[in-house]
């Protein structure tokens, strides 16, 4: 175990405990299962239905259903009934959050419920800031017994329980004593897995949800780690970012941190939460996981560099082995100004046109550049790209400050040399007769490249130490073996 992940620098899932949802298995390296939650009010049974149906149907494998209070809890019942006359075995999930009564009817009845920590027991009024170490053990003692009687609820009926952690709703116990934090989070989480294993009770998932990415990458990756060290084993995690939004933008919010965890190997279930109907959310969990589906993924031997490249030991893992850097937050890695490219500046964005026989001024209006031709003048919005990358000199003047990448045979026929910038790949940078950009080359690694192991490698990675106009990029037809690559070579 290398302190959240199997591997730092090749793909290998994290094997998780088995967890059994009515049909339905998930974690130990069954396939990532997909999820979505209703919309509609939980007391209109056919709606509820007809509406879970939808998603069963666009492939849905987990239907989550939201139950306030003891109502919407009985209610359930019924949901199940007409699911299951009509011929869907669908496993259903209620969704608890402040009402414990609710919990424990929806447990009889559904395969799974998901409670909330941070609402299921605790305070969260802010009335108490400072808890003595006496108070804080007090109100654990007061959590077992509150939550207890739903374990061995869950125990007797082989119902699945998710633990379910949410950035938002932290309780007045866990602020005041880990403040808004991910460890806050895990510590929430890890509060009733304790109480639950204390009951020999182990069907559980848990999940760290955010609407911010970044701080659910880090409370999933120390949830794995505190899992390990105090237990020795994992359970299984469902991935989500709350509240993602709609439209593009949710879709790539929840693909940043649902992908950036699948691709550490972490996550069993997920889904992604849009603000648009249920259905339409699990075509994007599908496009997300189908990556993971394919047979190679889990050949570690099919996704490891060459014998003759040994990465530095901190790459390794191990007892006693320290990485340079914490991997449970974020600090942007340190690196030299090209151009407008590292130092303190955001990432650039590069579209690529390569494809493109002929790009005109139109085609530029999908990455952020209006043109007019009445005023002949450009309309530049906030996200506009930095690059292009193109297989020929454009033939129109770019606008702003729009760069254009080609490769070094084509860079030598652009008669501006500001605006256009060469990609060379690594023989043809390692070639001192090749003319080369003042103040901008872009280097492409492939990882199929023979010598990069080999003392031409260590040769170039030298050199590109040395040239302050240097940017690195890394290719590879191998799905999972850029991430691994790039991770061992800045290693050097």
């Amino acid at each position: 175990m290398q302190f959240y992940c199997e591997s730092l620098t090749s793909y290998k899932r994290l094997k998780t405990k088995e967890v059994k949802v009515g049909n339905l298995l998930l974690g130990n390296n069954h396939p990532i299962r997909v999820q979505t939650m209703t919309t509609t009010d939980s007391m209109d049974t056919m709606a509820t239905v007809e509406q879970s149906i939808r998603c069963i149907q666009a492939g849905a494998e987990l239907v989550r259903i939201t139950a306030p209070s003891k109502y919407e809890a009985e209610n359930l019942q019924n949901i199940k009934d007409e699911l299951r006359k009509r011929g869907y075995d669908t496993p259903l999930v209620a969704d608890i959050h402040f009402t414990p009564n609710a919990a424990e009817i929806a447990a009889r009845i559904v395969e799974k419920v998901r409670v909330n920590p941070g609402n299921y027991v605790d305070k969260k009024k802010f009335e108490q800031i400072e808890y003595t170490d006496a108070e804080y053990a007090e109100e654990i003692e007061r959590i077992r017994d509150r939550f207890t009687p739903l374990v061995k609820i869950c125990k007797e009926y082989g119902t699945a329980m998710r633990i379910g952690t949410n950035h938002g709703s932290l309780s007045d116990r866990i602020m005041s004593r880990y403040g808004d934090t991910a460890m806050g989070m895990v510590e929430s989480a890890m509060e009733f897995l304790r109480i639950a294993r204390a009951e020999d009770y182990h069907n559980i998932v848990l999940s760290m949800k955010s609407s911010n990415p970044q701080v659910m990458v880090q409370a999933y990756r120390l949830l794995v780690n505190h899992m390990m060290e105090e237990f020795g084993e994992a359970y299984p995690l469902h991935l989500g970012v709350t509240e993602a939004g709609d439209g593009e933008d949710g879709r790539i919010k929840s693909a940043i941190g649902i992908g950036t965890l699948l691709e550490d190997g972490i996550g069993d279930t997920i889904r992604v939460s849009l603000t648009e109907d249920p259905e339409l959310e699990i075509p994007v969990c599908k496009d997300i996981v189908k990556r993971y589906q394919s047979k190679e993924i889990g050949s570690e031997e099919k996704n490891e560099l060459k014998d003759s490249f040994k990465p530095p030991l901190f790459w390794r893992g191990g007892l006693g082995v320290r990485l340079p850097y914490s991997p449970f937050e974020y600090n942007k890695r340190v690196t030299f100004e090209v151009s407008n490219i590292g130092g303190k500046q955001v990432p650039v964005v590069i579209a690529d046109f390569s494809k493109f026989d002929k790009i005109t001024q139109d085609d530029l209006q999908n990455i952020g550049y209006t043109y007019n031709a009445a005023t002949d003048k450009w309309n530049i919005g906030d996200a506009a790209a930095d690059f292009i990358f193109s297989n020929h000199v454009l033939d129109f003047d770019l606008p702003g400050t729009l760069k254009v990448i080609l490769f070094h045979d084509k860079w030598l026929t652009a008669s501006d040399r500001q605006k256009y910038v060469p990609l060379f790949d690594a023989p043809e940078y390692m070639d001192e007769n090749r003319e080369r950009s003042t103040h901008l080359n872009f280097v492409m690694i492939d990882h199929n490249w023979e010598d990069y192991a080999l003392e031409p490698g260590q040769q170039l990675f030298n050199k590109i130490k040395e040239d302050k106009t240097a940017v690195i990029c890394f290719s590879s037809s191998n799905k999972m073996r850029c991430k691994t690559f790039a991770a061992c070579l800045l290693t050097c």
